[in-house]
Parts: structure tokens; sequence; C-alpha cells
């Protein structure tokens, strides 16, 4: 065996550490609360959680117990430790906050409004749950509302949402900070439960953040050993510390996290020094604190009822009478955090003002950033039609062609891939790896935090939803793309949903997308999967046909600034038509390929398989004499958003047949009948696949001739009701 398969550990890898106790941290802290500091703490601690338990009981719904449990927590982020500004949500150097597990919203949205967020009032916070629909108060915290960094729902998202944004961090400061200027230096603090740290792409994060030594995030985990069905220990017994350690974390341990705000400010004081890692606060507290659920299950996501929330009352010393209660004394407590938020903005200006006397160059770019401008003119980086091959050419690599130069520009592309570098084509020349400095790889591929090349690793859930916080540190300020084979964009899907539902703009690569994979088999012959990213809301599936359309795809997705978009593409070489295709064409979703007067039949051609359709045309004019026109096809969303003059005006008045290798679910809006696919694809060589499953100019060209006289003798309402499947070779 030679001296290098020896090797078990990465240079620069970090030791392991023990946990550190809060008893220790305390020690050495500063931080200290006198007596009359800590009653008014604890009148905001029972304040708080009596709040919680009147609006959940409002409108009889909600999650009360973790927000209740969680309150001390609050307390040393928003008034001790996060630095922000009330008066300027959008401040852009603040500290970010990250609620992973999204149910207890109104532990965030209950700190946004004793903080001072003007928008976050007293009546908003009561409409939670309510018929409202003027109520930024939903069920899970959304990005569009002031204080809310992420939108998140699907648990486990937001956890890699905080290592998006910790990266973004990192990054904007390794490029742009300077000795005694640093102008991003922000940190990520992210709140999760039991619940989060099970869902898988939750552990593909913490990997990430660990093997980056993100020191700028803090994860604190609500650990309350409870979940809908019972305790955690039905379904887990891990050592979640140990998990922790041994992804590169610190660990630090708070015994008690439903009183002890000393502890925990002392926890987080010490994540903010860690310089080598991030932090993992692991704080124990109880569900439903202070109700006769207490550690219960029953405490997590229901209302507790008009007697249980007097009895809660009683036991915090409130007013079982009175609703919604919060005294002077607790706006008062939370007074000062917008006149600190002021002057932090004020002194983060000063520090860019100096910043730009001392670099101009530099700060003329920050600020592009800092605006979520591009660093450059895109459009003139795309190259001209004229410069693309005209030998049949692979969509993924036409891709490279297109992204390279744009990528090795435009400083606010940040791109990836999950391990398939060598397949997606998308390295540039001069490419610098996203790494932390000091890592030595055996492989010899290393980098720094200005790196724009991010290898993801197999993890294409965490690379999507990851990718989501790097666009959603400020809009504009970071595109992420994305690459892997289409079929492994099912992985990413709640990721890229997440992306879609907040208008967050990312470009994904998707290769490999069809039968024409060949030998890889059906496990990576995405038949279905189309159907479901045309299905999705605010997102732009495209799939172009050659080059120039590929050209055309990265052009509407640099201009979809809030929507991301899926470029699907070929793994087989392509034929390339430069007297027909158009990247315009492809802005507008479909476009009329090749014109022909007086048409019997309109072929849509889509992406890969545009190849058929021409073949097809060909054979039915010489052959059997029909008149056929041809429609690029390659976007349905962008289709959509055309005049219904332009739409008739492309789709014409003859028959229309659709040629996919795909399910045809949805096609039936625009197409009367479809050759396509029914069954999973099989495991042949890729053009091999396609004779097998039916896919030749000849066989498709036979099948629309008889449609096209069935048609002329019945009339074409025989098609009515009747979306026909033309592709009838079964396997």
């Amino acid at each position: 065996m030679s001296p290098s398969a020896l090797q078990t550990e990465p240079q620069g890898q970090l030791p392991i550490r023990s946990d550190t106790t809060v008893k220790k941290l305390k020690e050495k802290s500063r931080f200290q609360l006198g007596k009359d500091e800590k009653e008014q703490v604890d009148l905001v601690l029972r304040t708080f959680r009596c709040l919680i338990a009147d609006l959940c009981e409002q409108f009889k719904g909600g999650h009360p117990g973790s927000a209740m449990g969680m309150a001390a927590i609050g307390v040393a982020l928003w008034k001790y430790v996060m630095r922000y500004s009330p008066s300027n949500p959008s401040f852009f150097n603040r500290d970010r906050f990250v609620l992973s597990n999204g149910h207890t919203c109104l532990f965030q949205y209950a700190f946004l409004h004793l903080t001072g967020y003007s928008a976050m009032t007293m009546d908003q916070l009561k409409s939670y749950h309510s018929a409202r629909t003027d109520s930024i108060c939903p069920g899970h915290p959304e990005i569009e509302h002031d204080g809310i960094e992420v939108t998140t729902g699907p648990l486990g998202q937001g956890i890699a949402n905080a290592v998006g944004l910790a990266m973004a961090t990192k990054h904007l400061g390794a490029t742009y900070n300077q000795p005694g200027y640093s102008v991003v230096d922000n940190m990520t603090y992210c709140m999760i439960g039991d619940a989060c740290l099970q869902e898988g792409v939750a552990l593909e994060a913490i990997q990430l953040a660990g093997h980056w030594r993100l020191n700028n995030l803090v994860v604190l985990y609500d650990n309350n050993q409870i979940t809908c069905d019972g305790s955690v220990d039905l379904c887990n017994s891990e050592d979640v510390n140990a998990k922790m350690r041994a992804c590169q974390w610190n660990v630090i341990e708070v015994d008690d996290g439903c009183y002890d705000v000393e502890g925990i400010v002392s926890a987080l004081q010490a994540a903010r020094e860690s310089r080598d890692r991030p932090t993992f606060i692991n704080i124990r507290t109880v569900i439903g604190v202070g109700s006769k659920v207490a550690g219960d299950a029953k405490a997590h996501g229901a209302a507790y009822g008009a007697d249980e929330v007097a009895n809660i009352k009683r036991g915090f010393g409130m007013n079982p009478e009175e609703h919604f209660v919060v005294g002077e004394e607790v706006y008062d407590f939370f007074r000062d955090v917008k006149p600190r938020g002021r002057a932090i903005e004020e002194e983060w200006g000063r520090v860019v003002a100096g910043y730009a006397g001392e670099f101009p160059e530099l700060h003329a770019e920050f600020q592009k950033r800092v605006r979520g401008e591009m660093t450059d003119d895109w459009r003139s980086l795309i190259p001209a039609k004229e410069s693309f091959p005209t030998a049949p050419t692979a969509s993924r690599k036409s891709a490279g062609l297109v992204c390279n130069p744009l990528a090795s520009q435009l400083k606010n592309m940040m791109v990836g891939t999950a391990d398939l570098s060598p397949s997606v084509n998308m390295i540039w020349k001069g490419k610098v790896d996203f790494q932390h400095p000091e890592l030595k790889t055996q492989c010899g591929i290393n980098g720094n935090y200005t790196g724009r090349y991010i290898h993801w690793g197999i993890r294409e859930h965490a690379m999507a939803s990851i990718s989501n916080g790097l666009a959603a540190f400020n809009k504009g300020t970071i595109l992420p793309v994305t690459s892997s084979f289409f079929m492994f964009y099912l992985y990413a899907a709640p990721g890229i949903r997440m992306a879609a539902l907040q208008g967050l703009q990312q470009i994904h690569i998707a290769t490999h997308d069809s039968i024409g994979t060949g030998e890889d088999g059906p496990t990576h012959q995405p038949i279905a999967l189309p159907a479901l990213y045309r299905a999705m809301p605010n997102l732009l599936y495209i799939r172009p046909c050659d080059s120039e359309e590929t050209a055309g795809a990265f052009t509407a997705a640099l201009e979809a600034t809030s929507s991301p978009t899926i470029v699907s593409l070929s793994r087989q070489n392509l034929p390339q038509f430069p007297a027909y295709s158009s990247r315009d064409g492809v802005r507008r979703g479909a476009y009329v390929f090749v014109e022909e007067v007086g048409a019997d039949v309109t072929l849509l051609g889509v992406g890969s398989e545009m190849g058929f359709v021409v073949q097809a045309r060909e054979v039915l004019r010489r052959e059997v004499g029909l008149r056929v026109r041809v429609v690029s096809f390659p976007c349905q969303r962008l289709f959509e958003a055309q005049s219904p003059e332009y739409r008739r005006a492309v789709l014409g008045d003859a028959l229309r047949v659709v040629v996919e290798a795909y399910a045809v679910n949805g096609w039936e809006r625009y197409a009367d009948a479809g050759y396509s696919m029914k069954s999973f694809g099989h495991s042949l060589p890729g053009k091999a696949a396609y004779e097998y499953f039916g896919f030749d100019g000849e066989v498709i060209a036979r099948r629309v001739a008889g449609l096209v006289e069935e048609v002329r003798e019945k009339g074409v309402a025989i098609l009515r009701g009747d979306f026909r499947d033309l592709n009838v070779v079964k396997h």
C-alpha cells in the first residue's frame, strides 16, 4: 500500500475538542446581571410566556410549547448579543437570525415586537392564526416580512440556509475586507429543535459548515427532547454532542435554558470569539414550561385551553383575567435596542466611508454588491451565435461555453457542483475554490474564502438549500449556480421549491437530462421529473435544443431576478441549428422554429429531442407530402407570460403534436397529441435507448401522418377529451 493510501486525515484537520460547560464560561465571562436587571429579566420571561399562551389560545391553534421554553434564549439574543437595527431591518452588516424550527414562529414575532420593529405591532401579533389576509404573522416565518431572513417551514431547511448566510459573510469578507476596514463581519445565529437535527439535509449542511470552519455560525439547539409523536427516544439514540464534535464544531452545553440568561449570553460570547470552527450550543429547555403539560408532546402544537392559560398566568404571577399584557417595564427593558442599532449602523457607515477613501475601486465594486448589481455587463459576456460550434455538441458543453465566461468575470456568481466537475463543464480558467485557506487536500485542490467554485460533495439537498442562504444574504449580492445530473435534482427539490417560494434567484445546471444519458440506466433517466418542475410556481424550467438556445436559457435565467431557473441539458451530442435556433425565442418560451404556410401539422420540439422533430418533418414532407411547421418550446412558464396574440401566432391553427422523451403531463394545454414516454428508461447506449423507445424520425413521422389522416377524415373533434399518445412502443 502506498504511503498516501495510509493517510486517513487531510492535512490541516482540526483536533477534536471536549464539550465546554457554561459554568466555566460564566467564570471567564465579564457579563453579569445585577439584582435589578435579574428582576427585570424574570418579569420579561413571565410576561413573554403568558403572551405566547394568549396568542395561541385566541384562535385555538399554534405552537406555544417551544416558544415558551425558548424565551430566555430570545432575551439573550435580542437584548444582549445580536448586532442589528430594528429601525433598518435591511442594514447590510447586521447579524442574521434564522429560526429553523419555524413552527415556533411566535418566538421570533414576539421578540421583533418587543425590540421595536415598526411593522410588528401588537395588533399584528394578535393576527397569528387569524383569517386576516394582511397578517405578517404566518404560521411559519416568511422572508417578505421585516426581521425574517429566510422562509423556514420544512424542518432542516433553516439550518442549511444559515450555513449559506455564514458562507456569504466569509466570502464577502475575504473579498472586500482590508486591514483596518472590516466591512462585512456579521454573525449568523440559527435556532433549531430536535426535529431539525433528524432531517438529512441538516447533517449535510452541518458537515459542510464544519469542513469550511465557518466560525461566524452559531447554532442554538432547543433541546427539549420532544417532537410531535412523543419523546425523542422513540426514534433517536445518538450522542448529538459527539456527532457535532466529529463534524468539527465547538460544543457548549447550557443546563438551564429556561432561565439562565447569563449562561446563554456567556455561551454566545464564547461562540462569537471562536477562531477556527462553528459553534453548537446545546441548551436544555422544557417545552411548555409553566403549563400542566410541560415536558410533554401535548405542549408542542396545540393551544392549552382557556382554563389552563389562566393557570399558567397564575403560576407566573400574572392576572388570569387580563390578556395580551405587556407592561411598560417590559418595553422599557428593550428600549435601548433601537438606539444601539442606530449606533452600530453609524459606526459601520464610518468604516465604509474610510474604506472608500483608501480603496476607491474596491469600494465601488463593493457598493455594486450591496445594491445587488452585477459587477460587469453580463450581456456582453455571453458568446455570439457565430462563435458556437456547428458540429453536434452536447448541451452540457454548450452550457460551459456560455456560463464559464460569465463566471470568470461576474464576482456575484458562485458556481458549484455535487461532485460532478468532469461532467458538468462549469470550471473556468483561473477559478479559485471556496475552501478554508488552511485546508490542504490529498488531491491538491485547495482554495480560500475568496473562491467562487464550490465543491458541495454528494449533497444535492444541502447544495440547493444552502444556496438559498447565499441568495438570501442580500438580493443580487450573490447568484448561486449549482450543477448535477438532472435526476439528482429530485433530491434537491425541497430546497429549490423553497427558493421559488421566496423569489430567490439561482441557476441550476441539470445535465444528463433524458434517456440519451444511456448506459447509466433508468435510475439516471428522469422521465417524470420535468413535470414536477414545470408545475412548480415561480420557477423557470428551460430545456434548450442547441448552443444558441442554451445562450437564451442563461439570458432568461439572468433576467429572472426573483425566481430560480433550471437549465436542462444533454449528455449526448445534439445537432446544432444555426439557421433556426434563437436565444431571443427562448426568452419568450416558445417560437416558430420552421414556418410553413398552410401547415397540416405543427410539431412542438423540446430540447434534446428537437433533432427527431426535424428528421420527422423531412420525412413527412418528402414521403407523405405534408406541410409541417416546427415550434421550439424550451420553457412553458416563459411562454405563459407572453400575450395571447403571440401565443396564438406561435401555436398556429393546425393539428399540434409535441415530441419529448418524458412523461407527457402538462403538454395537453398546448398540443393535441404527444410522442412521449409512459415507462421508465432502459440501460442501453444513448442512441440505442432512443431507438428502443421508438424515438426515430421515420417512426415518429408514420405515427404523425396517421393522426393527420384520421383528423382529416373525422375532424379534430375526435381529439377533444382524448389527448392522443402516439408512441405505441412499449416494453
